[in-house]
């Protein structure tokens, strides 16, 4: 009996959650060229100073296509989307908010790049990251899952005194 409420029981947690998963909002992509991601930020800085990451968001195909905003330098820091590595290779603790979300996510949220065009977004990581030690810090995008956004360099910067 109890093998038998078992089954069923994790047969309706997967049937909701396929169902949920249907029903999720997706960006409105209408042809295969993926949207391609050039993080930037500036190659020195001097400790102390704002540190800028910029993403610009450049659409080669032949069709408008969508990205959600979240976890992207568009919105700004409302999650952890970066990996960031100290001169000794440490990753860097996140001291930002973690907003929790309800999905499917509105229209809004979604920022469309005309055919051919591109979108640029930037913001300050010194206002969630602790940089203060001179040396060269890493920096890779993990917001891939939520954002849609494949196509993302890794970067690094120097900080010097």
């Amino acid at each position: 009996m109890r093998k038998l409420l078992f089954v069923l029981a994790a047969a309706g947690i997967t049937a909701f959650t396929a169902q949920s998963c249907k029903t999720m909002q997706k960006p409105a992509n209408t042809d295969d060229a993926d949207l391609i991601t050039e993080m930037t930020l500036p190659s020195t800085v001097k400790a102390g100073d704002p540190i800028m990451v910029t993403f610009t968001v450049k659409n080669p195909g032949s069709k408008d296509r969508q990205f959600l905003k979240w976890q992207t330098p568009f919105e700004g820091f409302l999650n952890d989307f970066l990996d960031i590595r100290n001169p000794a290779g440490e990753l860097l603790e996140y001291h930002g908010p973690m907003v929790k979300r309800m999905m499917p996510p509105p229209a809004e949220s979604f920022i469309t790049v005309g055919a051919g065009q591109q979108q640029t977004g930037s913001t300050d990581i010194t206002k969630v990251y602790h940089i203060k030690l001179p040396g060269t810090y890493t920096v890779e995008y993990t917001g891939t899952s939520m954002s849609g956004l494949k196509k993302v360099n890794k970067a690094a910067f120097t900080v010097v005194q």
